[in-house]
């Protein structure tokens, strides 16, 4: 394990590991222990695509504006399914490996990288696309109370809820319905507008219940990552009351969860997810960052970057530990929300962080 960040061996191993393939897809996760990629995820490559055009933004280096772009690209021409008006989960769909489904999380991110890369493009596709698969998702998930989290293809039928937060509606479902606010503000499209604050009225009343209603501590690790969604998507309303109040109380239950279940089981993604939302919650007007936790977590957090002879591995964040063995899921978006997060530690150390709602990752 590395304890010094490093941005260049991060954004080396996106362009250079093979965990995107020729085509423009990016792998869900690189599993060292079989030396093999897992099948091209299109909400992976989604977060590839905010990944890329944020290692541009920070460094200037035209090759990841240009990876930005592919990526964007193969999401176009091969993620998007034009005549179901979706995303569907894995590419190809289906395959042997994967069945035929679309989930409105993915959807929410997809739109949110393509975003990413219009801000610095500005290429109309790129904003025509994301506005179909917005109005598609109000369309295709909306239950009639809340949002169903997974449809089956091509007839579009929800499949049945369960236990695990990735299979049932909640508070997560902001993050995704973000994408949503994004366009209403480049668009002007007040129904898009409306419904991610119909959203975030549902999740303000029902995110404390999150957390703990996982069925055991392991769980609650996996929905920490899950809760931070809900905190990132709050920082496009800090100019209200009642989402700055969820905000900070938001962290101090992730913050404990966090620090209790650690010892015996932690993600890296839960350190990285927090330690962003501290330093946005500054920035954005919040609240203080409290010092002294934040540092401990980049500590933590930094400890998953990989350092290794073999491309695919290093420069990675890796997916957590299990009793101090670590987990050999070497993870886009592990390494997307790791290098993020430890940068934006270093520039606010540096005095030089200041908000930018689309560059979130």
């Amino acid at each position: 394990m590395s304890t010094a960040f490093s941005l260049a061996r991060a954004g080396r191993w996106f362009l250079c590991s093979g965990i995107q393939e020729e085509s423009g897809g990016v792998a869900r996760f690189y599993d060292a222990s079989t030396q093999k990629n897992r099948a091209v995820s299109t909400e992976i490559t989604g977060y590839t695509a905010s990944a890329l055009a944020y290692l541009y933004d920070v460094t200037g280096q035209a090759e990841y504006l240009e990876r930005a772009i592919a990526t964007a690209n193969f999401l176009m021409d091969h993620g998007w399914n034009a005549e179901l008006q979706t995303f569907p989960f894995e590419w190809p769909s289906p395959s042997e490996v994967s069945e035929h489904q679309s989930f409105f999380f993915d959807c929410g991110i997809i739109i949110r990288g393509l975003l990413a890369v219009w801000h610095h493009t500005k290429e109309q596709r790129l904003l025509d696309i994301s506005m179909l698969a917005a109005h598609g998702m109000l369309q295709d998930f909306f239950s009639g109370g809340d949002y169903h989290p997974i449809l089956q293809l091509p007839a579009k039928a929800p499949l049945l809820r369960d236990h695990r937060w990735s299979r049932s509606a909640g508070c997560y479902q902001l993050k995704s319905a973000l994408a949503w606010f994004d366009l209403a503000e480049i668009t002007g499209d007040e129904k898009l507008k409306r419904a991610f604050l119909h959203w975030l009225e549902a999740s303000l009343n029902t995110h404390a219940s999150f957390l703990t209603s996982a069925h055991n501590r392991h769980a609650i690790m996996d929905r920490l990552h899950a809760y931070g969604y809900f905190l990132e998507a709050l920082g496009a309303v800090t100019d209200r009351s009642d989402c700055r109040e969820a905000y900070i109380d938001g962290m101090g239950f992730a913050a404990h969860h966090l620090n209790d279940i650690a010892p015996e089981f932690s993600r890296s993604d839960a350190y990285a997810q927090l330690l962003r939302a501290r330093l946005n919650a500054e920035v954005l007007g919040v609240c203080p960052v409290d010092r002294e936790s934040a540092a401990k977590e980049a500590a933590a957090l930094a400890t998953f970057q990989a350092v290794s002879n073999d491309p695919r591995i290093d420069g990675a964040f890796r997916f957590g530990q299990r009793g101090g063995v670590l987990v050999e899921h070497i993870n886009p978006v592990s390494t997307a929300f790791g290098m993020q997060a430890l940068e934006m530690w270093s520039q606010y150390q540096a005095g030089t962080l200041k908000p930018c709602r689309p560059l979130l990752i």
